[in-house]
């Protein structure tokens, strides 16, 4: 439904997280406590690798859904492409080409982020920035798209398991 109640201690994560969750269609109740008076990368990380374990858990074994998803999002001047492939096997194309920070937020954890939600859901992301040159554009169009990209791939079918081996 997209139902969310989300507090990583990270204001910019959360909005990410937010989003995430309002355009896959995917509830989520977060918490996080972590060593932010350090800085926010743990808590970043610790927040993907158990999104995308329970994700995992959720998801696997895979059998009537689509399995691929792609979507874009165009935001403004940035248009941002993710691709997916639910394979249980974890790896991760990452080509947005930011640096700096908005607000607070080091735009570097954006990759760490993804790598670790990649790892831990075992799938294979492509995640890409076509234009765009403002940073909360960019990061917010990357969720978006890997939200609708995961939502598109979820889609139920009636083909059974989507491998000609059998399994995934």
């Amino acid at each position: 439904n997209g139902i969310y109640k989300i507090d990583t201690g990270i204001g910019f994560l959360d909005h990410m997280l937010e989003s995430f969750s309002k355009h896959s269609g995917i509830d989520l109740e977060i918490s996080c406590t972590g060593d932010v008076h350090i800085d926010d990368h743990h808590s970043v990380e610790d927040v993907a690798i158990t999104l995308g374990t329970a994700l995992h858990e959720d998801i696997f074994p895979i059998n009537s859904i689509a399995r691929f998803g792609i979507f874009a999002v165009p935001m403004d001047e940035t248009l941002i492409e993710s691709h997916i492939d639910l394979s249980n096997r974890p790896f991760l194309y990452y080509n947005l080409d930011i640096d700096g920070k908005v607000g607070n937020f080091d735009v570097e954890l954006v990759e760490e982020f993804f790598r670790a939600l990649v790892n831990n859901l075992k799938i294979t992301l492509h995640l890409e920035k076509r234009r765009g040159k403002n940073r909360h554009h960019i990061i917010e169009g990357s969720f978006k798209a890997f939200a609708i990209s995961l939502k598109n791939a979820l889609i139920k079918t009636k083909n059974g398991i989507p491998s000609t081996k059998g399994i995934i």
